[in-house]
């Protein structure tokens, strides 16, 4: 189970990694940008995470002659997505000091930028400068960063 658990979740990591990579002279150039790149994050991830799949399989059918129960299948697809995560962590760690130091400071007035025009009240946005300048901070810490949740502004960000 370890090789294949190893393999492919380190093949989902490169895929994640790679195309991440790949695309910073798009996001450089404007052709990917805030209002698009979601759409490349999540189909280079869902293809990355499609290994989870694979390596269920090909352990069931090299491994187990066939047959897996849910719970060995639940258990080789649950390590193959922690490696492939901790392999994203470490890849935008890397992606944040070398390419993109500023992204969060970008991301922040983006988002401000968005919610100005989108015509939200003056309450809703200073609530948001204050999540901005409180997600800033945050951001300077590598730990807290890998936890963070962004889902919260990712909901914000698509209502405006």
């Amino acid at each position: 189970m370890k090789k294949v658990v190893i393999t492919f979740g380190l093949i989902a990591a490169a895929i994640i990694v790679g195309v991440m990579f790949a695309v910073f002279p798009l996001w450089k150039s404007k052709v990917i940008t805030f209002e698009n790149g979601d759409w490349v994050g999540f189909t280079s991830m869902f293809i990355a995470l499609s290994m989870i799949f694979f390596g269920i399989k090909s352990y069931r059918d090299n491994y187990l002659s066939g047959k897996i129960s849910f719970g060995k299948g639940l258990q080789v697809g649950v390590l193959i997505a922690l490696i492939a995560s901790l392999g994203y962590a470490i890849g935008w760690e890397f992606y944040l000091k070398l390419l993109a130091p500023d992204f969060i400071t970008q991301y922040a007035a983006f988002s401000i930028d968005k919610a100005k025009t989108s015509g939200v009240g003056a309450d809703q946005l200073q609530k948001l400068i204050t999540q901005m300048d409180d997600m800033k901070e945050m951001y300077k810490n590598p730990l807290l960063r890998v936890w963070y949740d962004t889902g919260r502004n990712i909901a914000y960000r698509n209502h405006y």
